[in-house]
């Protein structure tokens, strides 16, 4: 039997004596997308990072296409595309050159042409040759996205992906999830929005204080109605 594409079980998360994750279990199918709501401080942000291998979990079992997260961390960075609430791009860089060097990280073909491909994908083909400083929060917000498409992982872990971006930009989103989606990528995603949650996602978990305590269905969504943290996540 093929692997599900994400199996979490008894996840626990604990920074000192403080538990921020209990126990959670969760399971994502190819081709499904699940939102995640709930409060600041619920363990929303700690949850996707911890999937993505950002820290380091204290307890409990992650996989990915039956890949261990601990155990095959180099291999599963390339399964899973990352945005968070910090873009991972390069100030000093310009948005071609954030998407080719995180392109060479993963060994992407055609990389050039891929980055292009992205930059024009995300509306950001006249500012490709601008620096990052120089981009709106916004613009920030697409190229995040298109690096974390960059290598057209299988798994996508959004953290409020929605941040900074205006209508279009919204619109947007829900294109690329819904592409993502109709190629058998499975997306994990957080929001403040439960309006958004229910127009993107199939189903929706709700966290409070580190457990899962509900979930509801969505309806027709993404299918068509320590250090610098860059050196902990190029792979990203």
């Amino acid at each position: 039997m093929t692997p599900p594409r994400l199996e979490v079980k008894g996840l626990k998360k604990s920074f000192g004596l403080k538990p921020v994750l209990r126990s959670i279990d969760l399971v994502l199918g190819r081709g499904e997308c699940i939102a995640i709501l709930g409060a600041n401080g619920a363990g929303k942000t700690t949850l996707l990072r911890t999937l993505a291998g950002l820290t380091a979990p204290t307890a409990g079992t992650v996989r990915i296409d039956g890949l261990d997260i601990t155990q095959h961390a180099q291999h599963i960075r390339r399964l899973i595309g990352f945005v968070g609430h910090q873009p991972y791009l390069y100030d000093e860089l310009t948005a071609i050159e954030n998407l080719l060097f995180f392109g060479r990280m993963y060994t992407v073909k055609q990389v050039r042409q891929r980055a292009h491909e992205l930059l024009c994908k995300v509306g950001l083909e006249k500012r490709a040759h601008e620096r990052l400083g120089s981009l709106s929060r916004g613009q920030v917000q697409r190229l995040a996205l298109a690096r974390a498409l960059l290598h057209s992982p299988p798994l996508l872990l959004l953290d409020e992906p929605d941040t900074g971006l205006d209508d279009q930009g919204n619109e947007l989103l829900e294109t690329l999830l819904r592409e993502h989606i109709e190629q058998d990528g499975t997306v994990l995603f957080s929001t403040h929005q439960s309006e958004r949650a229910l127009k993107l996602a199939h189903s929706i978990i709700t966290l409070d204080r580190g457990r899962i305590v509900g979930g509801a269905g969505g309806e027709a969504p993404c299918q068509g109605n320590g250090g610098d943290p860059r050196n902990l996540s190029f792979m990203y």
